[in-house]
């Protein structure tokens, strides 16, 4: 015996009649902190069922605890650890062809592709553990999650990122903003020592002279080449004009000798006649 769900996907009777034990793994961006719930209730878990990736949750089906919160489910692994990919519209596990690009894949040579497995993006109860991230929250704190905030360990590098961080113009200068968050670095016995990223595209007067110097060089060869293709082209002018007279010369000088040979041919013609 078994069921239809709005998805169009059969689930024994048997699956649901038995204890269904699914980790929900909730993620809160705005402090940083995560929390993993074990559930082992299947009316909990019964709101998340048929829903897809990238869809919000009520999470007061979780408990009065988080009445007021809304999830968004990113992604979950099944229980042989077999990812949800994003576009597969169906709960259970296909094998798909996957190429650079693709999620749940990272091809290792040019080129490659491979044919894997993944799960779908719709929720069943396969699931062994399903990702949440927290969209909105209620009136009450979770511990954990929301009453604790996690520093970011790392800082931006790119420099356009340092400078919408700390809402800088490009006349200021990012490597001081870098040293709000240099990383301390103790270690027994030694002097403590701290530690900045490398800004990536930093624009320097060096990097701009540089840039000038790659513009010249370039320009020169522009210039190189073009001289070279102008006394290119003259040289072959030269050369025919060259072979232009010596061919007008020969052919002149072969018009020359047929027509004394055709005077020679007319003259005793002219004397027989006579």
């Amino acid at each position: 015996v078994s069921t239809q769900s709005t998805w169009g996907v059969y689930y024994p009777l048997l699956v649901f009649s038995a204890v269904i034990n699914m980790k929900l793994n909730i993620a809160y961006p705005a402090t940083g902190c995560q929390k993993v719930l074990d559930i082992d209730d299947d009316n909990k878990l019964r709101g998340f069922f048929d829903k897809r990736m990238g869809q919000e949750v009520e999470g007061q089906i979780l408990g009065d605890e988080f009445k007021g919160y809304i999830f968004k489910i990113s992604g979950g692994n099944d229980k042989e650890g077999f990812p949800m990919k994003q576009g597969v519209l169906t709960a259970s596990r296909v094998r798909l062809l996957l190429a650079k690009g693709h999620s749940c894949f990272r091809p290792r040579r040019n080129g490659e592709r491979k044919r894997k497995s993944v799960r779908g993006c719709i929720v069943g109860p396969h699931l062994s553990v399903l990702n949440l991230v927290v969209v909105k929250t209620g009136d009450a704190q979770i511990e954990g999650l929301t009453d604790t905030t996690k520093p970011r360990r790392l800082g931006p590098k790119r420099a356009s990122k340092i400078r919408k961080l700390f809402n800088l113009s490009k006349e200021d200068d990012e490597r001081k903003a870098v040293l709000l968050y240099r990383r301390k670095i103790e270690k027994a016995g030694k002097k403590p020592s701290y530690k900045c990223p490398n800004i990536q595209r930093l624009v320097t007067p060096e990097r701009l002279q540089r840039k000038r110097q790659r513009v010249a060089i370039k320009r020169q060869r522009y210039e190189k080449t073009r001289k070279e293709a102008e006394t290119f082209n003259e040289l072959l002018a030269t050369r025919a004009k060259e072979a232009r007279a010596a061919r007008n010369e020969k052919v002149a000088k072969r018009r020359s000798v047929s027509r004394k040979q055709s005077e020679k041919t007319a003259t005793p013609a002219a004397a027989s006649k006579q």
